[in-house]
């Protein structure tokens, strides 16, 4: 083998090294750029204190558990997000729903079940699922008791069990401590560099649903490339800074955010860990 032969492979790997390097680069730039051109910004802010509470089952009268709506309208044939708020010692009577239903305990102990099971009490971070027509009870108990429901469409109703029925669905109870975190390591959607985590909870037709859990002193940005993003403060204190006006709110537990365009939400933490509920019918990146 020539000297000449050795100099010419190296310098036709060398170009092919480099070149396989920068579709690389050209492509992550890409990628970013889908997120950072943003015009227009459609962010939205709602503290927890500024949810109006209404009766959520008002045949109950005064033994209903208070609901506030986040986004969408629970009395029509949209999707929405309502927080629920239960009193210490709150037990429903066997009822059904018209609707199937997500929902997310933010604080307190919530047990959601068939009437006959065994109580199971959730605590905040934990996930489950009620099918529509399946024959359940809740309860809560603690000081203060809240969760986030959220529904595909509207309106959502109570109703008596003696209208129950098999849907072919089936519940999913997912306590706080058996939820799996993912980490840069494995998912693209969190950059490289960030230690923060996700948890995906359930994908339908063009929608998804998961955690973020975002460490103690974080600051960097929760990006999202389509035309729904709905986030909702499971636990701790997240600063969000709009981008209208630069203005930095904190958001507490309850709390949400929102877009309805491609946008950059400008996120940090303080003090302790946040988790996030995020509804989506793109994907996001955590930079």
């Amino acid at each position: 083998m020539t000297l000449r032969f050795v100099y010419t492979a190296l310098i036709v790997s060398f170009l092919f090294l480099t070149s396989c390097k920068d579709n690389r680069q050209l492509k992550n730039e890409a990628e970013n750029n889908n997120f950072e051109q943003v015009e227009n910004p459609t962010n939205k802010v709602l503290l927890s204190s500024e949810i109006k509470w209404e009766k959520l089952n008002p045949a109950r009268g005064d033994q209903s558990p208070q609901a506030g709506t986040i986004w969408g309208d629970r009395n029509d044939e949209v999707a929405t997000g309502f927080l629920a708020k239960f009193v210490d010692g709150f037990s429903s009577p066997p009822h059904i729903h018209n609707v199937t239903y997500r929902a997310v305990v933010i604080k307190g102990s919530i047990h959601n079940d068939d009437p006959q099971a065994a109580t199971m009490w959730m605590k905040p971070g934990s996930f489950w699922t009620q099918p529509k027509g399946e024959s359940h009870i809740t309860a809560a108990k603690g000081e203060e008791n809240l969760a986030l429901v959220e529904i595909d469409k509207g309106p959502y109703l109570v109703q008596p069990i003696e209208e129950a029925y098999d849907n072919g669905e089936r519940p999913i109870n997912i306590n706080a401590s058996n939820v799996v975190w993912l980490n840069s390591k494995h998912t693209n959607w969190i950059d490289s560099n960030s230690k923060a985590e996700l948890s995906f909870l359930w994908e339908a037709k063009d929608s998804k649903g998961l955690f973020i859990k975002l460490p103690k002193t974080f600051s960097g940005s929760l990006q999202s490339d389509r035309s729904v993003l709905h986030s909702v403060v499971i636990e701790g204190e997240l600063n969000y800074t709009l981008p209208q006006n630069q203005e930095t709110k904190i958001l507490d537990a309850g709390s949400y955010f929102s877009s309805t365009n491609k946008a950059i939400h400008s996120i940090s933490t303080s003090k302790n860990d946040v988790i996030l509920y995020i509804r989506t019918n793109g994907s996001i990146k955590i930079n």
